[in-house]
């Protein structure tokens, strides 16, 4: 595959008219589809919707660059579209009206990958975009953009007359090298993808350091064909860091003692030089990072931009934490739960001295007994997880000492998960106020061993238990009082706030917030609480089942591909993978979303009215019957997917009356447009 292959005349649209980003993507992939590079329509524009999500994809300067990787993709392509109406895709300059969409295969080999990335440079070329707005011809246009015709180059400028005191000092010679000696720069650029923004980034800051005097910038792009990486005596004679990511730095350990510049890749693209002059910044006061950490990735470095308002960071942080907490969630509940289910309630009188003096092998009282503790111990390390992985995703490793104790005198002190939650946040912000703390060199390889895990944990220690500690006590004991005395419409209205939020980002930051709530619940389980975490499955198994019934019951509504989804959205959903709705939210959200919402708000609501109860977790289906009132239960699940199912059919065949499209038996749908090779977007 050669540049000269990957956009022809055919994929050039000098006249797009789209009047939104997914019907520009549209219009532009129907091109594709047409020259046989793209095999299934809309299962492609769903993997863009989804890299879309992840991050807007729209550059200062008018620029959209809408790019997957995606199995429905033959061969690296380009198509380009340029829409003098404009189109937004959330650039903060305002809509862009050049518009490339990049396409490339799921296993797109090293060669691809480099000429895409190519593109993504020349786009940091003001004459390479000036001649796009110009051209009048597909055929010259999409030369240009394999590099066949050269944009119109600048009109030198007239030589300088050397100024008096310019002769003066090219008369006396050189200045000293030590003070001409550049200021010299490494930085990291990469993006989920690795195909379009790592290398604009990459093209931004070398750009920058160009025409910055007295500054030297070499960048390492880690994209989707790898990376090279700079050679240690690079790294060593640097001055200053830069990384612009979206995903974790590769051997970030490499780049450690020198002061460091961390941001998304955007602001590499965006705002190349107060990126360089806050780094230079940095090293005249002498910041840098510790030169003995080996950093690991922590969970805030793997969810987008470090440059995030408080409120963001915040739920990131809250988000780490809860993360490394589900899983003794759930292998302590189910644990738990397999304990009543094999003993009965009256496993838990068992006394341990019983089980570890006399364990009879041939007794499902004693088996129920084990299941039954070992599920406890997991549950032991709920608050202190949480607590420690929140001061992690805060601060890196030095944050999990004094977290993870924190955690664990929320315990004592029966402040439970929200004394979790304030103890991991103390922890995080105390470690975080001692790393800014300058040191002399000597002290710097004692501090994440001992002096960090010391004096954090003195603070954590003295908040906990003089200070906060008795007030978040009570404060939990008053959650559980009112947990426990829900009834009525109170615990509908709390059933319908819990569906909503599960289901209206499926598996997204506030379906994480529903469910910790839910799970935190289980660290010291109540009637209340039991009931919350019923309702949260519940509702959280909705949207897959309904998308898997909708394409079973209304196919012809649904693209090929999101039929074979169908199918195995069903096991998904069972499953309590509310996952398994992506794909179509990411095709229709404005049809899926509100038609899963509406049906987890109604499965909600009536697990809460009946009054069903779930020491698990997790399960789906596979725990029925450890739940409370599990035929009502089952009841409260088919309503919520009815409603939802009814919904997203009757909003999906208003689109298509709408759009005066019909469908075919395959799901393809014929249109009346006037081109033969362009299908009408819908």
């Amino acid at each position: 595959m050669t540049a000269a292959e990957m956009i022809t005349a055919d994929l050039v649209d000098l006249d797009l008219s789209a009047d939104t980003k997914e019907a520009a993507a549209r219009s532009l992939a129907a091109r594709m589809v047409a020259e046989g590079r793209v095999t299934d329509l809309d299962g492609f524009l769903a993997d863009v919707a989804a890299r879309e999500a992840q991050m807007p994809t729209g550059l200062d300067g008018g620029i959209g660059i809408p790019h997957c990787r995606s199995a429905h993709v033959t061969e690296p392509t380009l198509a380009f579209g340029r829409a003098a109406q404009g189109v937004d895709f959330g650039a903060p300059d305002g809509p862009a009206d050049l518009i490339f969409l990049i396409a490339a295969p799921a296993g797109a080999d090293d060669a691809h990958l480099t000429i895409l990335s190519s593109l993504a440079r020349q786009l940091m070329d003001e004459d390479f975009k000036a001649a796009l707005r110009s051209a009048t011809d597909a055929g010259r246009t999409a030369a240009l953009i394999r590099g066949e015709t050269p944009a119109p180059e600048e009109t030198p400028a007239p030589e300088e007359t050397p100024t008096p005191e310019e002769r003066s000092a090219e008369a006396a010679g050189p200045r000293s090298s030590v003070k001409d000696a550049p200021f010299k720069i490494v930085a990291v650029t990469s993006c989920p993808t690795g195909i379009a923004h790592t290398y604009m980034a990459a093209e931004s800051l070398e750009n920058t350091a160009r025409d910055t005097d007295g500054v030297e910038l070499v960048v390492e792009t880690q994209g989707s064909a790898g990376f090279t990486r700079l050679a240690p005596e690079v790294i060593a004679a640097a001055d200053g860091v830069i990384f612009a990511h979206d995903v974790p730095v590769r051997e970030k350990e490499r780049f450690a003692g020198k002061p460091t510049v961390d941001v998304g890749v955007k602001a590499g693209i965006n705002r190349p030089a107060a990126l360089i002059t806050e780094v230079r910044e940095k090293a005249a006061r002498g910041e840098a990072t510790d030169p003995g950490a080996t950093p690991l990735s922590t969970p805030v470095d793997n969810s987008g931009e470090s440059a995030d308002g408080y409120g963001t960071k915040l739920r990131k942080w809250l988000m780490s934490g809860v993360s490394y907490m589900v899983p003794f969630v759930a292998a302590g509940g189910l644990l738990i739960a397999l304990g009543f289910a094999i003993g009965g309630y009256e496993v838990a009188d068992v006394k341990v001295e019983t089980l570890l003096d006399s364990f009879d092998w041939g007794s499902t009282t004693s088996w129920a007994a084990l299941l039954f503790y070992t599920g406890q111990a997991a549950f032991a390390f709920l608050v202190p997880v949480l607590a420690g992985y929140i001061a992690y995703g805060m601060a890196d490793r030095p944050g999990l000492v004094p977290g993870f104790v924190g955690g664990s005198i929320a315990l004592t002190v029966n402040a439970g998960f929200l004394g979790g939650l304030a103890a991991g946040l103390i922890a995080g912000g105390v470690v975080m106020a001692i790393q800014r703390v300058n040191v002399p060199g000597v002290l710097r390889g004692i501090m994440p061993v001992v002096v960090i895990p010391l004096l954090s944990s003195i603070a954590v220690g003295f908040l906990m238990f003089v200070v906060i500690g008795k007030p978040i006590a009570s404060l939990q004991s008053a959650l559980t009082d009112w947990l426990n005395s829900l009834s009525g419409a109170n615990a509908v209205v709390l059933g319908v706030i819990l569906g909503l939020m599960m289901c209206f980002d499926l598996g997204g930051p506030l379906n994480k917030v529903a469910y910790a709530f839910a799970v935190g619940g289980l660290a010291d389980p109540s009637d209340g609480s039991l009931k919350v975490m019923a309702a949260a499955m519940a509702a959280g198994m909705v949207p897959p089942l309904a998308m898997a019934l909708a394409t079973t019951v209304r196919g012809r509504l649904f693209t090929k591909a999101e039929r074979e989804n169908g199918k195995a959205a069903w096991v998904l959903g069972a499953s309590f993978i509310t996952e398994g709705a992506i794909p179509f939210a990411a095709a229709d959200p404005l049809r899926v979303i509100p038609a899963s919402m509406a049906g987890g708000a109604v499965t909600g609501a009536l697990s809460m009215a009946f009054g069903c109860t779930l020491r698990a977790p997790h399960g789906g289906i596979f725990v029925v019957p450890l739940i409370g009132n599990p035929f009502l239960y089952l009841v409260a699940v088919a309503a919520g997917v009815c409603v939802a199912t009814a919904l997203v059919v009757v909003l999906k065949g208003m689109r298509r009356t709408e759009s005066g499209t019909a469908t075919g038996t395959d799901g393809a749908e014929a249109t009346t447009g006037t081109d033969p090779k362009v299908p009408a977007a819908v």
